[in-house]
Formats: C-alpha cells, structure tokens, sequence
C-alpha cells in the first residue's frame, strides 16, 4: 500500500459533489481517479478547495488551507504552479496537467520545472504534442481519462433511437457554429429532427463564472434557435446524462484545439452513441472514423454525416455496436494501474 497525495487548487468540489450537482472533466477525473486508487488499497489523501475535512469512498478529503502532509510516495500536484514544490520529501514526484502545454512556457512554471523535475502527466497523444521537447521536466507519461464504470457498464439502447442529437461540452467551443450547421444544412434534411444541448456555466464553477457572459450569448442563440428543433436543457448530473445519451441519436461535436481529452465524446462513444466530429484537437482520438462515428475535414462533410446517422438505421445499428466494442475498454481501472506504474 502507498501513500498518494494529490493537491488542487482549482474550485470547490469533492467526491460527493457528482452526485449533488453538474462537474467538469478534470474535477470528475480527480474524483473517479483517487476513488479508484484507494479502492486498490492505497492511502489516498486530496487536499484542495472542500469547505471541511471529510472521509468519502475510501479518500480523505482535507482543505488545502491546512496544508499538506509531510511526505508521500507519490506526490500528484494538479494543474497550478505553485503545488509543484509543495511536497519535497515525496519519494516519487508528477505534475498532472489537462490543457495544451503552452502555458507551461512562463516563467513561474519553468522555474518550478526545472527544479523539481516531476513527471509530467498528459492525457493523450495530441496533448502530449503541446509541450516542446526542449523543455524540463522528470519525464513524460500519458495516461488517458479512465470512461465512468456509470457509462461503461450502461444498458445501451435497444434500439435506433428518433433522431434527437446531442451537444454535452462547453457552450463555447463551437456551439454557435453546430447551431449554423443545424439550421442551415442538417435539420433541413431531417424534418422533426431535434438538437438537445446539455452546456452551461454551472459546470465549470468560478472559471464558468468569469466566462459566464460569452457564454450567456452563446446559450441564447440556441434558444432563440427553438422554432428549428434546439432543445437547450443545461447542464445535468451524470446519472441524468446516462439516461439522456440513450435516447440519443448522435453526439454532434466540432472539436477545439484547446480539447486535450474531450470526456463528453468519451462518455457518449462508451454509451454507443455515434458521433460526430471534425479534425480539431483530441477528439480525433475519440472516434474511429467510419466504424464508431465520423472525422470530417469540411462543414459540408461534418453535415452529411450528422444527415446520415439520423437518417440511416442500418449505418446507426453498425456504427452504436462497434462503438460499444472499442470504446469501453478504458476505464479508471486502467487508468489507476498506469499511475500505480510511477510508483515502481
């Protein structure tokens, strides 16, 4: 059994938080990742921004105002610079990051880098692509988002559902363009056919609120959009979530270069929902183009597959079955044995 240390000093969250409310991607993964190493056996302690000290799911949950354990045998500093040298007398030390590596070419970060040397931790190949060679660091692991066991182990649908699409990511990363896409060339071609957008600002906490009047623009172009079938439903627990992608069609996502994982695609491939994406950022690492949904390189292209999967019963049922044999294989099982690897 080892001891692992996990700091953050991002929002307000901890592990029940799932199961109150909405919660973005690097926080669940924080949640389902330690969860799953305490349930290995190890001693799991977060210390981040909860409002007490509590003990939930094998995890000891401490606020990070009290400070930090003396030592560990692994040592997770989480996102922000100044966790890096928090815990010197750590035997193995890894800085996890979750956005494009640019930012770590400040000084603060740098600084800090170079003289620790953690291993660095990214979440996929084009993530892992962010950083230059050239710079410090104590070696370099990637280690995917583990699929929730809530969606991998999911009653699929039966099923070709109606053709309800779905958006789940945030408002600002292309929701306005799908809406475009939606009014002007795929709703055209499917009468009756509807958009049903899962997005707010309640899922990023304060960063959501700071972004919370872009935003609002966005969410309101989808509203005023209800005449052409856009359903906006705001964000809601993943229990919730489960129940809403199986009476979905298909995901429709464009991607952004700023997505280093993109765990909505990774939740809708696991439930079997085809989607569809275009060639920007991680999300080509979602989707096997044609056998679990479609990369597209045009808006044209990106529409006529969205037409084709809610038209197209046969291509749907091919496409939902395969989708369910490849993409729930990883999950945060896998995940917690390659961070258990550092420890070697």
């Amino acid at each position: 059994m080892a001891r692992i240390v996990l700091a953050d000093d991002g929002i307000e969250f901890d592990s029940r938080t799932p199961d109150e409310r909405p919660l973005g991607g690097v926080e669940s993964s924080i949640v389902a990742m330690t969860q799953e190493l305490a349930g290995r056996g190890h001693d799991v302690v977060v210390c981040n921004k909860c409002r007490q000290r509590i003990e939930h799911k094998g995890v000891a949950w401490r606020p990070i105002a009290d400070g930090l354990p003396e030592t560990a045998d692994l040592y997770i500093a989480n996102r922000g610079d100044k966790l890096i040298p928090l815990l010197p007398r750590a035997r193995r030390k890894a800085f996890w990051i979750h956005n494009p590596a640019g930012y770590l070419l400040k000084w603060r970060y740098l600084s800090k880098l170079w003289r620790v040397r953690p291993l660095i931790i990214f979440i996929g190949a084009y993530h892992l692509g962010t950083y230059p060679r050239w710079a410090p660091d104590g070696g370099r692991k990637v280690i995917p988002y583990g699929i929730p066991e809530a969606f991998r182990q999911a009653v699929p649908a039966a099923a070709p559902p109606a053709p309800r699409a779905v958006f789940t990511s945030n408002p600002l990363r292309s929701l306005d363009w799908l809406i475009d896409r939606w009014i002007g060339e795929i709703r055209p071609r499917v009468p009756g056919a509807e958009l049903h957008v899962f997005s707010g600002a309640a899922t990023y906490g304060r960063v959501g609120d700071a972004k919370a009047e872009a935003m609002k623009a966005v969410l309101a172009k989808a509203e005023a959009a209800a005449s052409h079938g856009v359903v906006l439903r705001g964000p809601v627990p993943k229990a919730q979530l489960i129940e809403e992608l199986r009476a979905s069609r298909a995901m429709l996502y464009r991607g952004d270069l700023n997505e280093t994982f993109c765990l909505a695609v990774g939740e809708a491939q696991a439930m079997g929902v085809p989607t569809v994406v275009q060639e920007l950022g991680s999300v080509v690492e979602r989707v096997v183009d044609g056998e679990t949904g479609f990369v597209r390189g045009s808006d044209a292209g990106f529409s006529e597959a969205a037409v084709s999967l809610l038209t197209d019963d046969p291509l749907w049922k091919r496409q939902h079955e395969r989708a369910l044999q490849l993409q729930r294989r990883w999950g945060w099982p896998e995940a917690a044995a390659a961070f258990e690897e550092i420890l070697s």
